[in-house]
């Protein structure tokens, strides 16, 4: 964590799938049920999708248990294929304000590589207790989880 309270979660996966086929389950918030690794901590989450179906204004907001909380989502940026950011506003259990951001880059073979980053910056309480606990040993094992299940959904689509 920087001085100024800012962090930045970064992780990378491989998938042998190209771009093409990753970066819509991406794009898309109504497939992120299918990857991301909060889904199934709150079977009774309440989900609102919002704006255009996928790229820049689609949105989503969440209000669930204290497992996952309360929050929304917007996508800021789309280059498909290639690159997908969107704003993360966290309200429950803590308010905070992040980017997150994929990259999707080629592999020789074929495949994609794929980055998840979250950038943000720690206030108030979070920052106090950011003494004590990293945001990277707390969120970076769920943006792995995220990745292989999104390699493994990838992987599978024909």
């Amino acid at each position: 964590m920087g001085s100024d309270g800012s962090f930045e979660v970064v992780r990378s996966a491989q998938i042998e799938a190209p771009a093409e086929r990753v970066f819509p389950l991406i794009n898309r918030f109504k497939s992120w049920t299918e990857w991301s690794p909060w889904e199934g901590m709150d079977p009774e989450l309440e989900r609102d999708y919002s704006g255009p179906e996928t790229g820049v204004g689609s949105k989503y907001a969440w209000k669930g248990n204290r497992k996952v909380g309360e929050g929304k989502m917007e996508i800021t940026a789309a280059e498909p294929s290639n690159r997908l950011e969107l704003d993360l506003h966290f309200l429950k259990p803590f308010k905070a304000e992040n980017v997150t951001i994929f990259e999707l880059a080629p592999t020789a073979d074929g495949g994609t590589t794929v980055t998840w980053r979250m950038r943000g910056r720690q206030q108030g309480l979070m920052r106090v207790m950011g003494i004590f606990f990293k945001i990277d040993k707390m969120v970076g094992p769920d943006f792995e989880k995220g990745l292989a299940k999104l390699k493994s959904v990838a992987e599978s689509s024909t």
